[in-house]
C-alpha cells in the first residue's frame, strides 16, 4: 500500500516484528501514522452500503504482505465512518479477522472493539454465538467469547462470562488463561464482589487468579 509505505522507518521494522513475533513482516509504520492513514482513506473513499465496507476489508486483509495492511484493514472496520454499517452482517468479516489473524493483536482488537459491541447491540445474535466460540477448537475464537466484554462495564452479561470462563478452566494455553483473568480483572473495577466469589469458588490457575484479583488486592 503506498500510503504505508510514505509513512514506513525501515529500521524500526526488523524490532516490530521481533515484538509481535510475528512472520509476516512489518513495513515499519507506528500507530499515530497508521490512524492517520485511516483518517485519510475513510475521508477520500465512502462505502455505499455494508457490502462494499467487507469486499474493502476483505481485500485488504487477504492481499496483505505486510502486518500493518492488516492493521489498516482492521482499523477500516472500526471507524467512525463506518458506524452505521455496525450490525451482525459484520460478523463473518470480523470472524475471518480472529481465526486466520491468529495472534493477539488482531484478535484482541477484533473481539473487545467489534464483536464486543456488536454483543451489546444484537445480544439476540451474538451471544449465541460467542458460547458456540467458548468451546470451538479454534483457541482464539474461544479467547474472543472471554474477552469481548472488556469494555462493557455494567453492562456485562455475566452469565455468559461465566460459562465462557468456566468452559476453559482446565485449559493450558497461556493466551487463554491470559484472557480469564484480564476479563476478570476488568470487571472486577465495575463489580469486585462478583470476580472475588467467582475467584473463591472456582480452580483458577495461578495467572489467571493473579491477574483477576490485581485491581481487587491492590
Amino acid at each position: 500500500m503506498r500510503l504505508l509505505d510514505e509513512q514506513a522507518v525501515a529500521a524500526d521494522a526488523p524490532a516490530m516484528q521481533r515484538y509481535m513475533k510475528s512472520e509476516m513482516p512489518f513495513f515499519g509504520v507506528r500507530k499515530p501514522a497508521r490512524v492517520r492513514i485511516v483518517d485519510a482513506l475513510c475521508g477520500r473513499f465512502r462505502f455505499a452500503k455494508q457490502e462494499d465496507l467487507v469486499d474493502t476489508a476483505r481485500e485488504l486483509w487477504r492481499k496483505a504482505s505486510c502486518r500493518e495492511e492488516r492493521y489498516v484493514a482492521l482499523s477500516v472496520t472500526g471507524h467512525r465512518a463506518q458506524r452505521g454499517f455496525q450490525d451482525p452482517g459484520m460478523l463473518g468479516l470480523y470472524e475471518e479477522f480472529v481465526v486466520s489473524g491468529a495472534w493477539w493483536d488482531f484478535v484482541d482488537e477484533a473481539a473487545s472493539r467489534r464483536i464486543g459491541p456488536l454483543l451489546l447491540s444484537h445480544p439476540d445474535v451474538v451471544r449465541p454465538l460467542l458460547l458456540r466460540w467458548s468451546t470451538d477448537e479454534d483457541r482464539w475464537r474461544r479467547r474472543t467469547s472471554i474477552i469481548a466484554q472488556l469494555r462493557a462495564k455494567d453492562r456485562t452479561d455475566v452469565e455468559l462470562l461465566r460459562r465462557s470462563i468456566e468452559a476453559n478452566l482446565d485449559d493450558r494455553d497461556f493466551f487463554l488463561r491470559k484472557a480469564i483473568g484480564w476479563a476478570l480483572r476488568e470487571h472486577a473495577k465495575t463489580d469486585p464482589g462478583w470476580v472475588r466469589e467467582f475467584v473463591e469458588h472456582h480452580e483458577l490457575s495461578p495467572l489467571s487468579r493473579r491477574e483477576a484479583l490485581r485491581t481487587i488486592d491492590r
